[in-house]
């Protein structure tokens, strides 16, 4: 159902995977990935910028919602 539809596609989404290390975060909440890290990855790997530029944002937007859900539910878990 959300599978990348393209070659782009799924060269992006290897690379959100690629991510892990490049988090900005701050006490108790992830911010978003290091987006010049980002981009410097994805020319490494020959990913066109363009894809890049559009389809990342998508993917760091649901990784930073269901990060940080986990989160506050362990810090929920951890305190009650």
């Amino acid at each position: 159902m959300n599978a990348p539809m393209s070659v782009e596609g799924w060269q992006v989404w290897d690379l959100a995977g690629r991510l892990s290390g490049q988090l900005r975060a701050i006490p108790g909440a992830v911010l978003g990935w290091d987006m010049g890290a980002a981009l410097a990855l994805g020319a490494a790997l020959r990913i066109p910028a363009l894809a890049i530029a559009e389809l990342l944002p998508v993917i760091e937007a649901e990784m930073i919602r269901r990060t940080n859900e986990r989160i506050s539910r362990d810090q929920d878990n951890h305190h009650g």
